[in-house]
C-alpha cells in the first residue's frame, strides 16, 4: 500500500518542524494585512507606493542577506540559527504597532525579512536530513508548497475574520505569537547535528553556494527554471489586479477569487508530484512544468485579448491562472531534490542559501516586467512575459538537464560524493 503524503508527519521530528513553518506563514499572513493598514494609516493616499517599497525591500533582503547571513551563521548549531531568527521577526512584529513614521516601516521590514533570509534557507536544508528516504523528502516538499499556497488563500480571510472584533493593530500581535510558536516548536525538537565541513574562509562559504551553481549541470538546470516560475508568478501577482478590475469589469471579490484560482492549481500540482517522481524523473517533471507555465501564458495572452467582461475572457483568465498554478508548482515542487543531491551535507545551507537568493532574484527583473508592460497593455504584458517564458523552456531543453535521468538523491556524505562527483557506487 502506497503512503500517502502526510505519512510524513508520523516523524515526530519533522512534525514539529512543519507545525514551526505553518504558524510562522500564518503569522507573516496576518502580517501582511496588518502592513497594509498601518501604511495608509501613516500615509493615506500614498500607502501603494510605502507597500511597494516594503516588497522592495523585502526583496532586496533576500538576494543580498540570504547568502551572507548563511556563510555567517553555517557553523552555528540550525536549532540556535532556526530560534535566532524566530525571536529577531517576533521583535520587529511587536514593535511595528509603536511606529510613527513610513521611514521605521522600512528599516523594521527590513531586519524582518533579513531573518526570515535567515530562517528559510536554513529550515529547507534541514529537511533531507530529517527525512533521508528520496520519497519522504519529496513528500515533505509537497506538503511545504500546500502549506504555502493554503497560506495565501486563507491568512487573509482569517484577518478578515478578525479585524470585526479587534484593532488592526492587534494582527502584529498574531505575528509575533505565531513567530513564538515557530521557535518553542523548534527548541522541543531534535534535530540532526551536520556534518563538520572543511575548514574555509568568510569569502569562500559566502560565495561557494553561487559557485556550485555555476559548475554544476543540475544547478544550472535549476537557474533556469527559477526564471520560467518568476515569469508565471509575476503575471498573476502584478496583472491580476488590472484584468479582473479592468478588463473583466469586476470588484475587489472576484481578485481574490482569480488568485485562489491560481492557488488551487498549486495545490493540486504539490498532490501530484510525489507519485509523478515515481514514474519520471524529476527533470523530467520540471521541463514539463515549464512547458506547462508557457501554455498558461499564452491562455493568458488570449483572454486578455477578448472583448472586456466578456465569456470569453474570464474563461481564459481563470483557465490561464489554474494552468499557470498547476506549472509553476510542478517545477518549484521537486526542486529541493536537486538541490540536495547536489550539495555537500556539511554545507547544504550554502546551497539553499544561494537558491533563495537567485530565485528572489528572479523576481526582481520579472516583476518590473509585468508591471511595466501591464500599465501599457495588459495582453502586451501576457506575450511578453509568454515569449521570456518560451524561450528559457528551449534552454531548458538544451541544458545537459535534457539528457539527465533522476537524481536518485541520497543525503548522507557518501551519497553526495555518488551523485555530484561522479564516483562509482
Amino acid at each position: 500500500m502506497r503512503a500517502g503524503i502526510t505519512s510524513v508527519l508520523g516523524n515526530v521530528v519533522y512534525r514539529r518542524l512543519f507545525g514551526a513553518q505553518v504558524v510562522a506563514l500564518v503569522g507573516t499572513g496576518l502580517l501582511t494585512v496588518a502592513l497594509g493598514l498601518l501604511a495608509f494609516e501613516l500615509a493615506g493616499e500614498a500607502a501603494g507606493a510605502v507597500l511597494g517599497t516594503a516588497l522592495a525591500i523585502k526583496m532586496v533582503a533576500y538576494v543580498a542577506v540570504a547568502p551572507i547571513v548563511a556563510a555567517v551563521v553555517q557553523r552555528l548549531p540550525a536549532k540556535a540559527v532556526l530560534v535566532g531568527a524566530d525571536l529577531v521577526r517576533l521583535g520587529m512584529a511587536a514593535t511595528l504597532p509603536f511606529v510613527t513614521e513610513v521611514w521605521q516601516i522600512y528599516g523594521l521590514i527590513f531586519l524582518l525579512q533579513a531573518a526570515s533570509a535567515t530562517f528559510t534557507p536554513t529550515f529547507q536544508a534541514l529537511i533531507p536530513a530529517v527525512l533521508p528516504q528520496p520519497d519522504d523528502y519529496t513528500r515533505a516538499l509537497s506538503l511545504s508548497r500546500i502549506a504555502y499556497d493554503l497560506e495565501a488563500i486563507l491568512s487573509p480571510v482569517l484577518a478578515a475574520v478578525l479585524l470585526t472584533v479587534v484593532p488592526f493593530t492587534a494582527l502584529f500581535a498574531g505575528t509575533a505569537i505565531g513567530f513564538a510558536a515557530s521557535a518553542a516548536l523548534v527548541l522541543i525538537a531534535t534535530l540532526p547535528t551536520a556534518p563538520a565541513g572543511e575548514g574555509s574562509s568568510f569569502w569562500s562559504r559566502l560565495t561557494g553556494g553561487a559557485r556550485l551553481f555555476v559548475r554544476t549541470p543540475s544547478l544550472q538546470f535549476v537557474l533556469v527554471a527559477n526564471l520560467v516560475v518568476a515569469c508565471g508568478v509575476a503575471l498573476v501577482l502584478v496583472n491580476t489586479v488590472v484584468l479582473v478590475k479592468d478588463q473583466g469589469e469586476a470588484d475587489d471579490a472576484a481578485v481574490a477569487v482569480a488568485l485562489a484560482v491560481f492557488g488551487v492549481g498549486s495545490v493540486v500540482a504539490a498532490l501530484i508530484v510525489p507519485r509523478a517522481v515515481e514514474y519520471w524523473s524529476v527533470f523530467a517533471i520540471m521541463r514539463g512544468g515549464a512547458v506547462v507555465v508557457s501554455l498558461g501564458l499564452a491562455v493568458a495572452a488570449l483572454g486578455a485579448s477578448a472583448p472586456a467582461g466578456s465569456l470569453g475572457m474570464w474563461v481564459g483568465l481563470l483557465a490561464a491562472w489554474v494552468v499557470l498554478g498547476m506549472g509553476t508548482s510542478v517545477i518549484a515542487t521537486p526542486t529541493g531534490r536537486v538541490l540536495a543531491a547536489a550539495s555537500d551535507p556539511s554545507g547544504r545551507s550554502l546551497v539553499f542559501a544561494a537558491q533563495f537568493a537567485l530565485s528572489h532574484a528572479c523576481y526582481l527583473v520579472t516583476y518590473p516586467v509585468a508591471g511595466w508592460m501591464g500599465a501599457w497593455s495588459v495582453a502586451g504584458s501576457a506575450l511578453v512575459l509568454l515569449g521570456t517564458s518560451a524561450g528559457v523552456t528551449v534552454l531548458l531543453f538544451a541544458f545537459r538537464g535534457a539528457k539527465m535521468g533522476d537524481v536518485e538523491p541520497s543525503y548522507t556524505q557518501e551519497g553526495y560524493r555518488r551523485t555530484v562527483k561522479g564516483r562509482t557506487p
